[in-house]
């Protein structure tokens, strides 16, 4: 090796080369579009998006951008229909007839179920209260 070739190293050792540059910032584009998109697009749509912005066309290079990354797109929920109103069933009346007042306790009672999902599965917090205590 050159003495003039060793400086050289010696004086870009820290220094990212044109390549790795340009590579950091397309990592970096590519890393905001997928955060944009809530980390729901794949390289495909990625790849259109990036398109629009006049940046990176390669199906390829942006999939390898993502590998490097670790960018894991979710899947999206479909959406699923749980109430069904169009029955025929019998309908419960309304005995509270939206008059939430109570003159004493224990006449009035209200209730509500709701679903909470956790990293343990579903859980169902049932709330009742007296109408008169609520204040």
């Amino acid at each position: 090796m050159s003495r003039s070739g060793y400086y050289q190293w010696c004086l870009k050792r820290g220094a990212l080369s044109p390549h790795r540059q340009t590579q950091h910032h397309r990592d970096r584009a590519i890393s905001k579009t997928f955060d944009d998109a809530k980390g729901r697009d794949g390289a495909g749509r990625t790849q259109a998006e990036l398109i629009d912005q006049r940046m990176c066309r390669d199906i390829k290079t942006i999939v390898d951008s993502v590998k490097r990354q670790k960018l894991t797109p979710k899947a999206a929920k479909k959406f699923k229909v749980t109430t069904n109103s169009n029955h025929e069933l019998p309908i419960a009346p309304n005995l509270q007839d939206s008059d939430f007042n109570a003159d004493g306790p224990n006449q009035k009672w209200a209730g509500d179920i709701i679903y909470l999902h956790t990293s343990e599965g579903w859980l169902y917090l049932a709330v009742i209260i007296d109408l008169y205590l609520r204040g």
